[in-house]
């Protein structure tokens, strides 16, 4: 009998039987993997598109939460956005209130509630990249049926509703 294989300090004992089950892990059927593959691969092509309009992606999704559901509290928005509150607040929002893209409003009942909706140079650079986001899903679903794209989008929310 071989003695268990050891990786670096503080490593667990891999044991060469550990090692062919890991053989047989397919990574191309991974879900995690794959998505987050797409998710890469959208980034890298979408990124620059709006990046020429001074937008990052971060920001292009508050843009686009507000341009879709209007005026939201901070907690709603970092819950839309999937932006943890903290960095939403500190960097996303602050730096696009700086920029004149969105503005911040206490709500008249709950004086500690922040509420963001766009502004009027927020809902133009909205208008401007929605088209760019269409045409690149265009391009990420082609050669899918429309019915296939729609299940896709099912299924995508039912899993980020099992994560949730």
């Amino acid at each position: 009998m071989r003695p268990a294989l050891r990786g670096g300090k503080g490593a667990a004992a891999i044991r060469p039987a550990a090692i062919g089950e890991m053989s047989r892990f397919e990574l191309g059927c991974n879900l995690p993997y794959l998505i987050g593959r797409v998710g890469s691969r959208l980034a890298v092509a979408f990124g620059p598109a709006i990046a020429s309009h001074g937008i990052a992606l971060q920001e292009w999704r508050v843009l686009a939460a507000l341009g879709a559901y209007g005026a939201q509290r901070l907690l709603d928005l970092a819950a839309l956005t999937s932006i943890d509150v903290s960095t939403l607040s500190r960097l996303v929002v602050r730096r696009m209130v700086r920029r004149h893209l969105v503005r911040r409003d206490r709500n008249g009942d709950e004086r500690r509630a922040v509420s963001v909706a766009l502004t009027p140079e927020g809902k133009r650079i909205f208008r401007t990249i929605v088209p760019l986001a269409r045409r690149y899903e265009r391009i990420a679903l082609g050669g899918l049926k429309p019915g296939d794209a729609e299940r896709l989008r099912e299924i995508l929310r039912r899993i980020y509703a099992n994560l949730s």
